[in-house]
């Protein structure tokens, strides 16, 4: 453990912190380009890294870009990301009237707090949970990633239906390739490059980027929709720590704790938090008009989300998100097990991801108080300047993969897959985890069964497997209903 800190803050390590935490930020306070995106295309430029040194730079840029949106959000109104939405609400009011500094120094703060408190429930729980992991047998591996994927297809936009629409069509193309248990050729139609199935850089940077890059090459180039305030300092005042000291600690909690529950987000984290907040604050008439206690509620759980859904992709293999989807695929990339073992076979890899975590967020904490100046100006590159290199870098991605021209078409398959599919509004999370998931819930539930003598009885006898079938189940019912009561709410 102590050695995996000594790396992370070495001068090479904290060099990859530093580009990751630089290159997030500047995506993140960028409206329309998003986290999921850059480390798509940073995948594969890290194929030939140290492993460590790949995963430093990746989470380093999901936690920058995490942080970077809230400098749009607040200048413009504009949320860089998902996550920076509740931000608007109160921190460009405050800018408005003449405190962009106040309003961009209490969004930087929160963000560091939130990501420390997470930091610290990372550090204490992740060891525990996956010492408890390392007992699960196939048939708890399973349960948890239906309900992974239960999940996810619950929250994510547009109906339960849609988001079930795209699991199914993530784990029909993870099918291809060798059958886990026989060893045999399946659903390759003589297509000698199916032999080991579909490679997942091509299918993230086709599905995420390239697809997006269709979508926003139909739009109207727009360089700003609104100017900015004119003042882009950073500050923070004593005052203000003291009246939100509970705010900090509040809706840090939420957000960890949100952050922890596959497939829920950022996103719901400040939301949840900005909400709790209102209901608490004497001051609730005040939220939407430039409020501090709506920032900090804002800003601490967006960030504790995105490091708290860490904490079951480390421990259990489990991504919650499109983004620590992507983090799986470059551990699997670079031959690691990510899940339980994951501690037991590479304890350095898994203190690593921890100990990048913490120099992130202090690292964040530095660039974004004294570079927002610089890094704001970037919300006026033209998308039209953006959008040829990163067409360029995801075709040098694909092929660089295996060296195989399969992979370029295959990649230009599943982009235009990903313009059908948001142009359908189904969403793109439950593909690509479902994509990645789906080999795992295969192999381990025919071991299961190869153990329990084609039984699927275990899987309600056993508590655990029980116990995740159940909030899957619950999750699958609440949806529906949840459904059916919107639908009849729009037809009165």
């Amino acid at each position: 453990m102590i050695g995996a800190y000594l790396e992370v803050f070495s001068l090479s390590g904290m060099m990859w912190v530093l580009i990751g935490t630089v290159v997030g930020i500047l995506i993140g306070s960028i409206p329309g380009l998003s986290g999921a995106m850059v480390i798509a295309l940073a995948l594969p430029m890290t194929y030939y890294m140290q492993a460590t040194d790949a995963l430093i730079l990746l989470v380093a840029m999901y936690i920058g870009s995490t942080t970077g949106g809230l400098i749009s959000a607040t200048l413009m109104r504009m949320p860089g990301t998902e996550s920076a939405i509740m931000t608007t609400l109160d921190g460009f009011p405050m800018a408005q009237r003449g405190e962009p500094a106040r309003a961009l120094g209490l969004g930087v703060i929160s963000s560091f707090i939130g990501g420390m408190f997470a930091w610290l429930v990372l550090t204490t729980l992740s060891p525990l949970l996956s010492t408890l992991a390392v007992r699960f047998g196939p048939y708890e591996i399973f349960a948890m990633t239906v309900v992974a994927l239960t999940l996810i297809a619950a929250i994510s936009k547009g109906s339960f239906m849609n988001g079930l629409l795209a699991a199914a069509l993530g784990a029909l193309f993870a099918l291809p390739g060798i059958d886990p248990i026989s060893g045999s050729l399946r659903l390759t139609f003589d297509i000698a490059e199916l032999d080991n199935g579909f490679n997942l850089l091509p299918v993230m940077l086709g599905l995420l980027v390239l697809g997006q890059v269709m979508i926003d090459s139909g739009k109207k180039s727009e360089s700003t929709i609104q100017k900015a305030s004119s003042s882009r300092k950073v500050t923070f005042s004593a005052k203000d720590f003291k009246e939100n000291l509970w705010n900090f600690a509040r809706s840090s909690i939420i957000g960890t704790w949100i952050g922890i529950l596959p497939g829920i987000g950022g996103t719901t984290a400040s939301i949840a938090s900005y909400s709790v907040a209102k209901g608490f604050s004497k001051n609730s008439s005040k939220f939407g008009s430039g409020c501090s206690e709506g920032i900090v509620a804002a800003e601490s759980a967006n960030n504790a989300g995105a490091v708290g859904s860490l904490v079951p992709l480390i421990t259990l293999g489990i991504p919650g998100s499109v983004v620590t989807a992507i983090l799986l695929g470059a551990m699997v990339m670079h031959n690691l097990n990510p899940g339980p073992l994951l501690f037991v076979q590479n304890p350095g890899v898994a203190y690593t991801i921890i100990a990048g975590v913490l120099s992130a967020n202090i690292i964040i904490l530095g660039v974004m108080w004294f570079a927002t100046p610089l890094i704001s100006r970037m919300m006026y590159v033209d998308k039209a300047w953006l959008l040829p290199p990163i067409i360029i870098f995801c075709f040098i991605g694909a092929y660089s993969v295996s060296g195989r021209l399969f992979d370029v078409i295959a990649m230009s398959g599943f982009a235009c897959l990903g313009y059908i599919l948001v142009r359908a509004k189904v969403p793109l999370g439950p593909f690509i985890i479902a994509f990645i998931l789906t080999p795992m819930a295969e192999e381990n539930l025919r071991s299961g069964l190869v153990v329990y003598g084609n039984s699927y009885l275990p899987l309600l006898t056993r508590p655990i497997p029980l116990f995740f079938i159940v909030i899957s189940s619950i999750t699958a019912v609440w949806a529906v209903w949840s459904e059916i009561g919107q639908n009849r709410k729009e037809k009165l």
